[in-house]
């Protein structure tokens, strides 16, 4: 059975979803839903509708999974719980602190109107919050580690492009090197923020602006940058688009713990991630998870799920008699 994939907002995470689909047989795109006039989207696929959000609930019976690629501060909140009184949906969202009553929420929706939900599907949270779990339960004593980078971070570069006189600017978050080798070596190390990254960043300042306040601002920033070894180029807007145009991004999750009567044998675990393209590998992520949203509806079951709810077969167009002869 072909699943239908309605996708909603067509930002970069929209356009990932729409290539992904396009890697997985089983799945196909049957909408896009933008908030921009219709008529002036332009997507890649042929011979699918384009149509105001407004129109969404019109698609009720031609789509079976609904992928909400809005952002987590004030967009999902809102549109995955309402759009999971009709369809089934997935999102990415990544406000951990409330990612407890953002699953509620999707949860009580979700159980009355007899649809699934999965939230907060990508690589942080998911992928990395599954090697978590893993690495944990494996090495009970032991250390969580989490670097991410080096790549770009696209809060942080909207916080500095907020600044009085920032014209443009990105952001790249950098392990440092020390302290990866460190953990790396299984000597379970307490490492402050600054001790794990350092932050670099790319400005392209307005004509007559002040450089020295904009390097001030961004470098004593909190939340964002106080904490951390920070240094600042101001380039062209030539040399930022030149040089900086993807978004690239990745990071290690680690776990160091100790096995034996005596805790006498060191153990380290380790999943990492280069990635090119931060939307399209969380988009990735997401389909897969979407296969599985799908398959639980089919199954009759309903509420919400987070990556850590779903059987890894459900994430595979394979049977689990292919999945045991090639995969086990």
């Amino acid at each position: 059975m072909t699943i239908r994939i309605g996708i909603y907002g067509y930002g970069n995470l929209g356009r990932g979803i729409e290539s992904a689909i396009r890697q997985n047989p089983d799945m196909t795109l049957a909408a896009v839903f933008t908030r921009r006039d219709p008529s002036t989207l332009k997507i890649s696929t042929p011979n699918v509708p384009v149509c105001h959000v407004s129109q969404a609930e019109d698609y009720a019976d031609k789509i079976d999974v609904m992928v909400l690629c809005g952002g987590s501060a004030t967009d999902l909140p809102e549109q995955t719980p309402a759009l999971a009184k009709t369809f089934c949906v997935i999102d990415s969202f990544d406000t951990h602190a409330k990612i407890p009553a953002h699953f509620a929420n999707v949860d009580a929706v979700c159980k009355q109107a007899g649809t699934v939900g999965i939230i907060s599907a990508g690589w942080y949270p998911g992928m990395f919050s599954l090697n978590r779990l893993y690495a944990g339960v494996i090495l009970p004593e032991g250390e969580d580690y989490t670097f991410w980078g080096k790549g770009v971070s696209q809060g942080h570069s909207d916080a500095i492009r907020r600044i009085a006189g920032v014209l443009d600017a990105k952001q790249y978050t950098i392990p440092v090197q020390e302290a990866l080798d460190a953990v790396r070596s299984g000597a379970a190390p307490e490492l402050t923020a600054r001790q794990k990254h350092t932050r670099e960043c790319f400005v392209v300042a307005a004509e007559g602006a002040d450089k020295a306040r904009i390097e001030q601002e961004i470098k004593q920033m909190p939340n964002y940058f106080a904490d951390y070894d920070t240094t600042v180029h101001f380039i062209s807007a030539e040399e930022l688009k030149r040089d900086h145009g993807g978004i690239p991004h990745g990071g290690f999750v680690i776990r160091s713990g100790k096995t034996g009567m005596d805790k006498q044998n060191n153990h380290v675990i380790e999943y990492s991630l280069k990635l090119d393209s931060n939307p399209e590998f969380t988009a990735s992520v997401i389909v897969a998870f979407a296969r599985a949203v799908h398959r639980l509806h089919s199954e009759g079951q309903s509420g919400c799920k987070t990556v850590f709810d779903i059987p890894p077969a459900y994430l595979s167009p394979k049977s689990g008699e292919e999945l045991r002869a090639t995969l086990l």
